[in-house]
């Protein structure tokens, strides 16, 4: 069990690296992508799409999937050793995958933040001067209603029954 634990927080870090290292290029993807495909089937040059960055939930995982089954084939060949169990190959890929989409998080919450971080400084100093406006405000209020009591003696009302008598409502 303490394996397992510790190849899968290793394989939710090579998640991140993955992803990391495709979102910076994706030499390997256009290579296969030139061997397989003619042409006009081809990725244009501005298409950043790797095998886990920009791709869908079932691509990645038939890539991750592959990716390792290949590396514990040839550790299988290796090393005599059965370490390659199906309770860590499931913890890898699964592992993996979590590690690329916290990359992917973190690489979309970044990128807004820099897009946004002018604009939150303006709003922030909007945030504070309306704030002071509206405590001013309340002082001003709560000064002036103090001074309306103060003033203006409470009429004394009708109460509600007696309302209804004069209406004709109640005897």
């Amino acid at each position: 069990m303490t394996l397992e634990i510790i190849v899968f927080i290793a394989s939710i870090l090579f998640g991140v690296v993955i992803y990391w290292r495709e979102s910076q290029g994706n030499k390997m993807y256009r290579f296969f992508n030139k061997m397989m495909n003619s042409k006009e089937l081809q990725m244009t040059i501005t298409d950043k799409k790797g095998f886990v960055f920009l791709q869908t939930f079932l691509l990645r995982l038939v890539f991750i999937s592959a990716l390792f089954l290949i590396v514990i084939v040839i550790t299988r060949f290796l090393i005599p050793i059965d370490l390659a169990t199906i309770s860590l190959f499931a913890s890898i890929i699964f592992g993996t995958l979590i590690g690329t989409y916290f990359a992917g998080f973190i690489f979309k919450s970044s990128k807004i933040i820099e897009e946004q971080s002018d604009s939150l400084e303006g709003k922030f100093q909007e945030v504070i001067s309306k704030g002071k406006d509206f405590v001013e405000d309340l002082k001003t209020k709560d000064a002036e209603e103090v001074d309306v009591e103060k003033k203006a003696p409470i009429k004394s009302e009708k109460s509600a029954r007696e309302r209804l008598k004069d209406k004709g409502f109640l005897k």
